[in-house]
């Protein structure tokens, strides 16, 4: 299955704005890249709808949005992300930051330090944030929402 192309994405941005529309959410809607992901950035009065509480609503949209756009461009797998007014670019510098803190403490204390639950994506940010860590290793453990990131020293 190949991924959204450039006139895809164009179909994709589309059917974002009409969905929006549909729920009678006043929005504009930009296409952008964060890493190495494409992202749907929406600017709204109406965010903590879109976002809800601790971003549920916005994974929710997400998923929603990718089977949408799936089922209208057959054959395509939609790799992308959506944002609301900056949420998740704010909450993956968070991690980062979060992951960076964490990893100086496990090398000062040489112990390690386990996150608290994260989504998929969110475990990716930080497994990826700490590879330039060479005496640093990471692990993602346990099941369903409550597997969670774990950071070792490498001679634990």
């Amino acid at each position: 299955m190949e991924t959204l192309a450039s006139e895809q994405q164009k179909a994709a941005l589309e059917c974002i704005k009409e969905f929006l529309g549909q729920m009678d959410i006043d929005a504009g809607v930009e296409e952008g890249v964060i890493g190495d992901s494409i992202i749907y950035s929406i600017r709204t009065n109406d965010a903590a709808l879109l976002i809800g509480e601790d971003g549920q609503n916005l994974l929710a949209l997400n998923h929603l949005l990718r089977r949408v756009i799936e089922r209208k461009i057959e054959g395509v797998e939609a790799k992308f992300l959506i944002d609301v007014n900056d949420y998740r670019r704010r909450r993956f510098d968070e991690l980062k930051d979060q992951a960076r803190m964490s990893a100086q403490r496990v090398r000062y204390f040489k112990k390690e330090v386990t996150l608290e639950p994260m989504n998929a994506f969110e475990r990716r940010i930080v497994h990826l944030a700490l590879q330039e860590y060479p005496d640093i290793s990471t692990e993602s453990t346990g099941e369903g929402s409550s597997r969670r990131v774990v950071i070792r020293p490498l001679s634990f």
